[in-house]
């Protein structure tokens, strides 16, 4: 039977983010690792949880491969030490895959068959990146159900500069530097370690212990930023600089029904409001969390000027602004991604969803005056994905 009880975010960790490849500092850890780390790191820090009550564990990867393979949901759950008893699956909607498995197994607390469940992501694009092996049906091109730039995530962040040609690359610059300084001060004030599991590492100079991101650029400038080379098109607008990078990382939330957190004193970050997602055309895919947002308002009965904080994730600089464009909001408005996001922290992929709402739960903590806050962002494909959230530590607006 459907149950009447809300969904909620108990807590949420991660591993540091690192960078791709063989110079990154997780080149020679398993994914699954990573995945297991923060699995471990969560329960740890939630001891009330009784393992053998956990009904579901989902963790996503976008390139279900190697050690990214065999229903992760499952392996990792058992690699983490919890009960054979304890079922699990993988998930995949490429950019989306934590905020999936959230919504996903929230689904399944909101009809009453789940109490307690884990869900997250994991993405290692050093050794596994983005595409690796697929093989696109030749319909997709051949048909013209989609141009070729909507297989190249960097090529769709240029269609959409030729679409709001007032997004211009100086405003994506500076938006991208401003995401810099914002996570130097988010690290600086310690916003961010307290939700960092350390990961032990080897690398070719030896053994050592991840404690941190690796992909924060805090030096960057506006001339560094204007000399980037364009890579998706020539004299094009999309640089490194104004983009997520290629990284490894993992996520894992805890998420309960309310009278579960409550019964077993687990605590409440945030409490589930509504979530939708949307397609949008492939060629476009960053357009996506315009439409999703759009749904998971009205499915909420809020509208825009109801939210008080945002976490958007920053696939490109100019996605991030094409969203704050239509709600009318402006470029800086301090409501959105106060830690910074992505184009600093790193991206990896399948684990992003979960880090938007770590920060926001970490957010709704320190402004008691917000009540509503919303996780977004775009996915591959065309789609977007929301969700809103309010705060339980919400006290009244302040006057």
């Amino acid at each position: 039977m459907p149950s009447n009880d809300r969904v909620v975010f108990v807590d949420g960790v991660r591993t540091p983010f690192g960078r791709a490849g063989e110079k990154g500092v997780y080149w020679q850890t398993r994914a699954d690792d990573l995945a297991v780390k923060a699995m471990v790191g969560l329960l740890e820090r939630n001891p009330n949880v009784p393992l053998a009550k956990i009904d579901e564990v989902a963790i996503a990867a976008t390139t279900q491969q190697g050690d990214q393979g065999l229903t992760l949901g499952r392996t990792v759950a058992l690699l983490a030490g919890l009960p054979q008893s304890v079922p699990g699956y993988a998930i995949d909607r490429m950019c989306a895959g934590a905020m999936t498995a959230v919504t996903a197994t929230a689904g399944g607390i909101a009809f009453g068959a789940y109490d307690i469940v884990l869900a997250g992501g994991v993405e290692h694009m050093g050794r596994h990146p983005i595409g690796f092996n697929a093989d696109p049906n030749p319909r997709f091109l051949a048909e013209k159900l989609v141009s070729s730039d909507a297989l190249n995530m960097g090529a769709t962040a240029e269609r959409l500069h030729d679409r709001f040609p007032h997004l211009t690359k100086e405003r994506t610059d500076a938006y991208a530097m401003r995401s810099q300084q914002k996570v130097a001060a988010a690290y600086a004030a310690g916003h961010i370690q307290g939700d960092l599991i350390p990961v032990a590492n080897r690398t070719a100079s030896g053994f050592g212990l991840v404690s941190v991101d690796e992909a924060p650029r805090p030096e960057t400038t506006m001339e560094g930023l204007a000399a980037l080379k364009t890579p998706f098109r020539a004299h094009g607008r999309v640089t490194a600089g104004n983009s997520s990078g290629l990284n490894d990382g993992a996520t894992v939330a805890l998420l309960a029904s309310e009278k579960a957190a409550k019964e077993l004193n687990l605590g409440i970050k945030m409490v589930m409001v509504s979530f939708a997602y949307a397609g949008v055309e492939p060629e476009v895919m960053g357009y996506g969390p315009v439409p999703a947002t759009i749904k998971a308002l009205d499915k909420a009965g809020l509208t825009i000027d109801d939210i008080g904080l945002f976490e958007v994730n920053e696939a490109f600089s100019v996605q991030v602004l094409a969203f704050l464009d239509y709600f009318g909001m402006a470029d800086d408005d301090p409501r959105v991604n106060e830690y910074g996001g992505a184009i600093a922290f790193g991206h990896p992929l399948a684990s992003s969803g979960v880090r938007l709402m770590i920060h926001l739960a970490h957010q709704f903590a320190r402004h008691p005056e917000v009540r509503y806050g919303l996780t977004t962002m775009c996915i591959g494909l065309g789609q977007g994905g929301s969700v809103i959230w309010e705060n339980p530590n919400y006290k009244g607006a302040s006057n």
